[in-house]
């Protein structure tokens, strides 16, 4: 009987500390909500009044933002591990041999420390803001920045897909921001004519179509170099290539997106024009070399 009544109270002990364990446990991580979501208030709240609310303070804001959750979280981790008693008594043995231990942790952080190192360095030196449109890399895709955390920056691209890109891959690539100063976009617009086309022609026909489309604006004061001062749309012959020529018109709009717009609507405009007046498009020139392997070599 004392045996059993001694059974009993062990186990009532047991659960007792195993639900104390885990309330604890529930503690740790209801506090550490708790915390994020006074921090993510106050942040909010800071933003809110300030003055300027341009896309530097939004950067700003999602960063500290995703980075206090990240160091949050990483602490309610460290919490969790010192209060169970087994997973204490695991880490303190795996510390013991913190000489390989380190090494391993060394190798395996080092990548995510340059990706920290760089957003911190994005942040700060703003190479580009969150609603930015931006292109990273030469073969990279356009797109929008949407968010930048301690690891990755997210790129909304036209496809409406979100492209994460490592901080430290965009801080060593070279980037194409077209909103960090002004949205005015000078969009490039070339045709390839036949060498026998009628070169003014197309050149007023290009002309004609810009000036109608609804989304292009006047040219800046601060015009591109290429462009004349003495013309509302300048067309250039700027390359001369076999069988070809290339005509190049610069066509301004408001933002990048119109302008990309734009550019297509033109294709198609100026397209129907030139084949209404008869003016020839370049065709590829292939030339093929056929050998008689049969006969044999003098």
């Amino acid at each position: 009987m004392e045996g059993e009544v001694t059974k009993a109270t062990g186990l009532l002990y047991s659960v007792g500390m195993d639900l104390l364990l885990l309330l604890k446990i529930i503690g740790i991580l209801v506090a550490a909500w708790l915390v994020e979501r006074l921090i993510y208030f106050g942040l909010r709240r800071a933003y809110a009044k300030s003055k300027a609310k341009g896309r530097e303070e939004m950067t700003r804001y999602r960063f500290f933002r995703n980075g206090v959750r990240t160091l949050v979280v990483i602490l309610a981790m460290v919490a969790i591990v010192y209060t169970v008693p087994s997973l204490r008594a695991l880490a303190f043995t795996l510390f013991a041999g913190a000489g390989i231990l380190a090494v391993v942790i060394g190798f395996a952080a080092q990548k995510a420390l340059s990706d920290i190192i760089s957003g911190i360095f994005i942040v700060a030196f703003r190479p580009f803001r969150v609603g930015d449109m931006i292109q990273a890399g030469e073969a990279g895709v356009f797109g929008t920045v949407e968010d930048i955390n301690l690891r990755h920056t997210t790129i909304l691209t036209f496809e409406n897909r979100r492209l994460v890109i490592p901080n430290s891959i965009l801080s060593e690539d070279r980037i194409i921001n077209s909103t960090i100063r002004d949205e005015k976009t000078c969009e490039f617009i070339e045709f390839e004519l036949a060498q026998h086309a009628d070169v003014n022609m197309a050149m007023a026909l290009m002309q004609h179509q810009a000036m109608l489309h609804p989304d292009r604006i006047p040219s800046p004061e601060t015009t591109t170099t290429m462009e004349a001062p003495d013309e509302t749309i300048t067309v250039r012959l700027v390359k001369i290539h076999e069988g070809a020529i290339t005509l190049r018109m610069y066509v301004w709009a408001k933002d990048p997106v119109t302008a990309r717009r734009m550019h297509y609507d033109l294709n198609q405009a100026v397209l129907e024009s030139c084949l209404e007046n008869h003016i020839p498009f370049a065709l590829p020139i292939r030339r093929s070399i056929q050998t008689d392997h049969t006969r044999p070599n003098p």
